[in-house]
């Protein structure tokens, strides 16, 4: 059985090996969406297969809704020609819990696009007065404009030089979209003659960093300002994308586990009969495969504010409500409850060499940290949403979520881009301590991962031997600063001064850690760590003891 348009004819087959098929009619779904597209989504990743789309189809099969999703990658467009395209844009949805193998085939993405070669038909959906929202899962890194500096990017500074034509980025091409629907269709170049009203339209980041509507508008004004400067763009095209009745950016918070594609799922599915459903690596390192695994747990939580509406997501489980709720769950989750504590394990399990996040919080030494740090420095800092408690939360993930031996996400995966997560994860707890005068000195956990991470930064596992880094745009410039200390450095103060530039970083920790105290003693657990083959695991171990 192959994984294709004209297979989804023969539902009955689906069923037999145990996979959903949709419920709707499929191609009456793709013509209404070529011609009245309500959705586009950029960032073509996994967690958007399994979760925005697997909601919408969820709509579709209960006959809430008539349109589909259309996709669009800009940094990895390999995914598209691997992923998407072989397979008419379908993928198989695997949700997987103790004993279950919960399949379905997910048929709402309708078309996918990249920057290079749908440009104009990227130009077609923007202009389409139907179009209501366009979503997305970009990660963090998608959303900077600016390094540590304050000096903008290269390819943020090359997407202004080139002007709105040229742009390649995300951010860049969208600003440039948002651009060309805000003069109605006509051309986004410079010119004084006014304009008709643009249909409104929502822009909806559901990646997971702090107030990330707020980051998304920064950038893409970012660049639409570089372009008014340079005389692409008109102050009036510049002025309607400023205005929130034209052009909305509702901050979200997104939850759901989504590890690479699983060996364990790819050969389940061969047993089943599926043919071409090998996993593959791309050029710029995306696991991506015809099949997408996750866990069962989901939170979607939006503010709500879509000036051209939207789809009747809250029917599929999203929440809808105010910025206030979203920022509070966010704060329960980004930076207590969930993301700190995958970093911990994700960055000691690599050191460790374990393959899974579920082996990690199974190790007792680094339960014992990671609980730490969550319910004694972490949670007393974040607010109660409401729509559910934090002490629930992490419960559920502590106990339910990192223990699923049925997820098999990758401690590697999670230390993707760290030095852009821990402003986030770890520097807004830093940030309220600060602001209430609390004893920062006095914390144990925190610095102690921090002193993790630097020794994850050297390169050099607990086992005396190298180990890959995840990839991280900080990277060249963080290792740099490390790579005259090795194992067995003794010579403190050479250590101290070589990783001053990483500990001074306010950008990365939110505070002055020297001006609290916590910077002498990170570098001390971090000398304890350099000591020998096995001192990450000894220092650990003494450390927790004394929690």
């Amino acid at each position: 059985m192959k994984l294709s348009y004209d297979s989804l004819a023969d539902a009955q087959a689906w069923q037999t090996v145990g996979i959903k098929p949709p419920r709707y009619d499929v191609k009456a779904v793709r013509k209404l969406t070529k011609t009245a597209p309500t959705w586009i989504h950029m960032g073509a990743g996994n967690i958007f297969r399994i979760f925005p789309a697997k909601a919408q189809q969820k709509l579709l099969n209960e006959g809430k809704a008539s349109g589909g999703i259309i996709v669009c990658e800009a940094y990895d467009e390999e995914i598209i020609t691997v992923a998407f395209e072989p397979f008419d844009n379908l993928c198989v949805g695997v949700i997987l819990k103790e004993g279950e193998f919960d399949a379905e085939v997910i048929a709402s993405v309708t078309e996918s696009l990249t920057v290079s070669s749908g440009r104009s038909r990227l130009t077609e959906i923007f202009t389409s007065p139907s179009l209501q929202m366009v979503t997305f899962t970009i990660t963090e890194k998608g959303y900077a404009v600016r390094d540590s500096s304050g000096k903008l990017l290269p390819h943020i500074a090359a997407d202004i030089e080139m002007g709105p034509r040229g742009a390649r980025s995300t951010v860049g091409v969208v600003a440039s979209m948002c651009a060309v629907r805000a003069d109605m269709g006509g051309s986004p170049l410079a010119t004084p003659t006014p304009l008709a009203t643009p249909t409104p339209l929502a822009l909806v980041s559901m990646d997971n960093c702090s107030q990330n509507g707020d980051k998304l508008k920064e950038a893409v004004l970012t660049v639409a300002n570089g372009w008014k400067d340079k005389g692409y763009i008109s102050e009036a095209t510049l002025d309607r994308l400023r205005d929130p009745a034209l052009f909305s950016f509702p901050w979200s918070m997104i939850d759901k586990i989504t590890p690479r594609p699983s060996e364990m799922v790819y050969a389940e599915l061969i047993k089943r009969g599926l043919e071409n459903m090998e996993i593959v690596k791309t050029a710029k390192n995306t696991w991506v495969a015809p099949f997408v695994n996750a866990e069962e747990i989901e939170y979607m939580v939006i503010e709500d504010d879509f000036p051209n509406g939207r789809p009747q997501l809250e029917r599929a489980g999203f929440i809808f409500t105010s910025r206030e709720t979203v920022q509070k769950f966010e704060e329960m989750k980004v930076c207590a409850c969930l993301n700190p504590l995958h970093t911990v394990l994700g960055t000691f399990g690599c050191m460790f060499r374990m393959d899974y996040i579920y082996q990690t919080i199974r190790d007792e030494d680094l339960a014992k940290l990671t609980r730490y740090i969550g319910f004694t420095e972490q949670l007393p800092y974040v607010p109660d949403p409401g729509v559910i408690s934090p002490e629930f939360f992490i419960n559920e993930v502590l106990n339910e979520r990192f223990p699923n031996v049925y997820i098999p996400d990758a401690p590697a995966r999670i230390t993707e881009d760290n030095a852009h997560k821990i402003p986030v994860r770890f520097g807004e707890t830093l940030k309220k301590m600060e602001a209430k005068g609390d004893n920062i000195a006095a914390l144990k956990g925190i610095p102690f991962f921090i002193a993790g991470w630097l020794r994850y930064l050297t390169g050099i596992a607990d086992d005396g031997d190298p180990f890959d880094i995840s990839p991280d745009p900080m990277l060249p410039e963080l290792t740099g600063y490390l790579k005259d200390i090795a194992l067995g450095e003794t010579d403190r103060d050479k250590a101290a001064a070589l990783v001053k530039p990483i500990l001074s970083n306010q950008s990365i920790f939110e505070i002055d850690l020297y001006k609290h105290g916590l910077a002498d003693k990170v570098v001390d657990y971090f000398m304890c760590m350099l000591k020998a083959p096995g001192a990450i695991r000894e220092t650990l171990a003494r450390h927790v003891a004394t929690l």
